[in-house]
This record gives structure tokens, sequence and C-alpha cells, in this order.
């Protein structure tokens, strides 16, 4: 067996990141040959990996930046298993290195990303080797990108956060920081309204009717039972007429009343479909104020849309796209 030299061991654990005693197994293992305690080590992430599978990696480390020439801008997210590794020097360095080679090469995808040179090996292959050296469950989770004329990044405090935002032209810093905190803090899915899915449009269509329909039939159902005499707050499921018998609000045939009122009104209701379609329609308009970008309204002055913020600030100016990036609370 060959003599293993703690400077040896040292070398080994800067080169792969791995623990000392985890070096000092792999060199004994390799006979003091670098490249194949290398492979042991790897071989190791990979068991570990694999044993860890079936774990859920919802910490991590998410964390934005852009191109050189500020047209591009990009979004990683690093996971593992506790906040603990995610708080970890190595470990944020390692998600800056991923981030910093994704833009270098404009990678097109996570895969790509994936592939990219790293050390000895490529990014992925130093994913499963974090796996080994901390023990958890460690996945690059999440790549994203964007251009424009313009970007800009904001990176929430703590980096469980990121939004990365373009823009048609250039744009003033300041504008450009509150508009991708706006993206962060609430959460748009789309630019403006084209940028909704027919399909997450009918969704939202079909809950309105559904919605409008049961509040013109309880109005009704309310009316008729106040012209008995009975508050419908007391009559509001069966549990409460249950309750409120109880308590001697009300008397058992108003509980027995109330019931047959709101089957007979339920069921003979008919609300004319353009009253539907046209509460409807309102409230479509309202889904696209809350989750449009350009039509929600400013955080920071609730009188005007993000979209007339941006002419405010020069007329010409808009989004173009944006991504919004975090971990789960």
């Amino acid at each position: 067996m060959a003599d293993i030299k703690a400077s040896d061991v040292k070398k080994l654990r800067d080169l792969t990141g791995a623990g000392m005693m985890d070096c000092k197994k792999a060199l004994a293992e390799a006979n003091g040959d670098f490249d194949a305690a290398t492979d042991i080590l790897r071989k190791k992430g990979q068991k570990v990996a694999s044993k860890r599978a079936d774990r859920e990696a919802k910490e991590g480390y998410v964390i934005g930046g852009t191109s050189a020439d500020g047209k591009k801008a990009y979004v990683v997210s690093l996971n593992c298993e506790t906040d603990f590794v995610a708080k970890n020097a190595d470990f944020i360095k390692f998600g800056n290195d991923i981030l910093a080679a994704a833009i270098a090469a404009d990678a097109a995808d996570i895969e790509a990303v994936k592939a990219l040179p790293y050390g000895k090996g490529t990014i992925q292959d130093e994913v499963m080797n974090q796996t080994g050296v901390i023990g958890e469950k460690i996945e690059l989770a999440f790549y994203g990108k964007i251009a424009g004329e313009a970007t800009n990044v904001y990176n929430h405090m703590g980096n469980r956060l990121t939004a990365i935002v373009a823009y048609n032209k250039a744009v003033d810093a300041t504008v450009a920081k509150n508009v991708a905190m706006q993206v962060a803090a609430m959460a748009p899915i789309a630019v403006d309204k084209d940028g909704i899915s027919q399909e997450v449009i009918d969704k939202e269509l079909e809950v309105a009717k559904e919605k409008t329909l049961q509040e013109q039939i309880q109005k009704k159902i309310e009316a008729a039972l106040k012209k008995e005499g009975i508050n419908p707050a007391h009559v509001d499921s069966d549990d409460h007429i249950a309750s409120n018998i109880t308590k001697g609000w009300i008397t058992e045939e108003q509980g027995q009343l109330a019931k047959e009122i709101k089957a007979k009104v339920a069921a003979e209701t008919v609300i004319p479909q353009q009253m539907i379609d046209n509460i409807s329609k309102g409230r479509i308009n309202k889904f696209y104020e809350e989750v449009t970008l350009l039509n929600q309204k400013y955080e920071q002055d609730n009188k005007i849309t993000i979209r007339q913020y941006l002419q405010n600030a020069d007329k010409d100016l808009t989004v173009t796209s944006f991504i919004r990036y975090g971990l789960e609370a």
C-alpha cells in the first residue's frame, strides 16, 4: 500500500472539495494515484446521489446575472436539502461558478449548462461530486435566460428568489430595479394579456361564470330568507343551522324553513346568460390586472399601472419578457 502523505491528502481535497478522511481513504484505495482517487470520490458521489434520489431538494441558492453588454440575463437555482448547506460558502461559490459558466457560454438550456466543463469533468459531474462531499441531494434545478435591448436582475435578499426582466430599449437603472422588484413581489404570469394561454383564459372564464352564477343565486336566497324574517347569516350552512338552534337564535321550524327555501330557490332560479357573461367579463379583466405585469398596479404607487410607470419614464419603453424563479417558502 502506498504511503499516503498529508500533503497529498490536502492536494486531493483542494482538487475535489471532499473531506480529509474521504480523500485519505480514496488515495489509500488508489495506491496514491490521484486520477484513480478522484474517480473513486466521483463514484462515491454517484452512490450517495442514487441513495438520496427520492429526497426533496427544496432549499438552495438562486442567483441571476447579465451578459457583459447587458442585453441578456440569466438565472440558475442550485438546490439542496437543508438551509444549512444552502448557506455554506463552498455551496454558494459553486452556484456562482455555474452562473458564470452559463453566462460565458450563453448556454441554451439547463442540459447545456450541465454539460459545460468544470474542473476535470462537467458541471453535472461536480454536482454528483458535491452530493458525495456534502451527503445531501444536490441538483441544478433551474436555468433560464432572456434577451432584450436591455435587461435587469433583482436577486432578493437571502438568494431564494430572483427576477430577471428584458426591455425593448435602454432603461434607467432605478426604473429597471423597481420593475424587477415588482416581478419578484407580485409574481405575474405574463407580460400582457396576449402572453396568457387560451387554456388558462378558458379555465378562468369557466370559474368566473360559475362564481357569478352562485353569487346571483345566493342573493336571491338571502332575499327570500329575509322576507320570512330569517337572518341569512344564521342559516348559511347545515352545521350553522344546528348550532344556532341549540343557541336559541333560531327555532327548529325556522331552520327547516331555511333549508326548504334554499333548495327551492336554487332549483328554480334562472340567471340571464347575458348577465353572467357581463359580470364574468369584468372578473376576467380583474384577473388580467392581477397576473399580467403591464396591467398590475405599481406596488409603490397603486394609482398607476406598471405600463403607465414605464411610459412616464419613456413613452416608448416596455417590458418584452421576464423570468421569476423562487424556492418554495
